[in-house]
């Protein structure tokens, strides 16, 4: 089968890496790809959000599955397209409709299901135009910090964390008034969890669901968390607190309840579920839910998945996943993000990258380059993430530090503790 990805990033890299080692598959089709994902597929120049020509790109290479890397294309209503679609409908999308991607596109939808299906989450409440009189009596309620999120997507931006209640009622005003444009029409103010934070995944046929390799990723850019949020800086998995009896807790208490309440709601969800979690005193609170895998948490989940992982996409695609297997790599994979400077700020992009031939012992995926005249050139805030196993976080860290050592770009950077709140490690 002929298969399409979509999307440019290390997700997408990492996905076309994986896919790649099926059997299964003949032909995959990046689009638009990056300077990695040509090594193992064929780079389409096609946009994410331009559903015409991704129609285009299915008929012209007979492509018998499609799927969605980031969520813009899935909030907007990929999947819809294809089933109202006479030539598209019987193609596989692997990635929730318009209804089920609202899981990620309104936090405000997703707030009132974590409620209603009695899913352990932050007290919140949500705000428009016609209440924002009422703002600054729910803030007196809350003890700082103050979480602020729009309600729909606005490039990572959209969640704010305050200390002073007159900047958070003032961040509130300016978001409804349009600080993130459409997406803030909307804002959730939500009480502050303190805590450590996780990424759990499934893949749901809509019916069942197989667990994936959980992970945490490092959002702030620089040293012990200190300096601005980012699309994420490193990542590792497993992670030490999830054990068992933890893991327990997240199924019981938020995996199953979570698809009790989409068949309850008349949804029909196919693909993946990222459940964004934070331990609490070992109790495990949904702070989101994303419609798709994570970046850079899919660089260290997917090199842990040893099977074949179109044969669960396909599980998905035929309603049948409980029926597949999944094998799972007991080893550890962590990853550092090497970004531009400047990064998550103003970059330059265009500079020549090198060394990647000199690694070893590692997988280097590419997030923000392009193939310049036969070179991989940066072509975005973060660049590579390099990616390796170990037997412990130490050895795979090691191993991820000493390969990111040997790669170089102008203005290079990348956080030198990944891990350092799960064991005391700094490189």
């Amino acid at each position: 089968m002929n298969i399409l990805i979509l999307g440019s990033g290390g997700r997408e890299h990492a996905l076309a890496w994986k896919l790649s080692q099926s059997k299964k598959v003949s032909n995959i089709f990046i689009g638009p790809g990056n300077a990695g994902s040509m090594s193992v597929g064929t780079n389409l120049e096609i946009d994410p959000g331009n559903f015409e020509e991704i129609r285009r790109a299915v008929t012209d290479h007979n492509i018998g599955m499609v799927i969605v890397g980031p969520e813009a294309p899935l909030v907007a209503g990929i999947h819809d397209f294809f089933l109202d679609d006479d030539v598209l409908r019987n193609i596989p999308v692997i990635g929730p409709d318009k209804s089920a991607a609202r899981m990620e596109g309104s936090k405000d939808f997703a707030k009132a299901f974590l409620t209603k299906y009695n899913i352990p989450t932050a007290a919140y409440r949500s705000f428009d135009k016609d209440s924002l009189d009422d703002v600054p009596g729910f803030l007196e309620m809350l003890s700082p910090p103050y979480v602020i999120k729009a309600d729909g997507l606005a490039a990572g931006k959209g969640v704010l964390i305050i200390d002073d209640i007159s900047e958070a009622e003032d961040e509130t005003r300016a978001i409804i008034g349009g600080k993130f444009g459409e997406a803030g029409k909307k804002v959730v103010i939500e009480q502050f969890l303190k805590g450590i934070e996780l990424s759990v995944f499934i893949i749901t046929d809509g019916k069942t669901y197989k667990l994936l390799p959980e992970a945490k990723d490092y959002k702030r850019v620089g040293a012990a968390d200190t300096g601005l949020n980012t699309g994420g800086m490193g990542a590792v998995s497993p992670v030490a607190f999830a054990d068992d009896v933890f893991m327990e807790k997240v199924r019981v208490r938020v995996i199953e309840p979570t698809m009790k309440g989409l068949t309850d709601e008349g949804i029909t969800y196919k693909g993946f579920i990222f459940f964004g979690l934070i331990n609490v005193g070992g109790e495990p609170y949904v702070i989101e839910y994303n419609a798709r895998l994570g970046d850079p948490e899919s660089e260290v989940i997917i090199p842990r998945i040893k099977s074949d992982l179109f044969d669960l996409l396909e599980g998905v695609a035929e309603g049948n996943l409980s029926e597949k297997n999944i094998e799972i790599d007991e080893r550890y994979v962590t990853t550092v993000m090497m970004v531009s400077g400047g990064y998550p700020g103003h970059y330059e992009k265009g500079y020549v990258i090198s060394g990647i031939e000199d690694t070893s012992d590692c997988i280097v995926f590419h997030a923000g380059t392009k193939n310049s005249e036969g070179k991989s050139v940066t072509s975005g805030g973060r660049v590579l993430a390099v990616s390796a196993w170990g037997r412990s976080m130490n050895e795979a860290l090691g191993r991820s530090y000493s390969n990111a050592g040997l790669i170089s770009f102008k203005d290079m950077y990348y956080r030198p503790d990944i891990g350092f709140d799960l064991q005391d490690i700094c490189f």
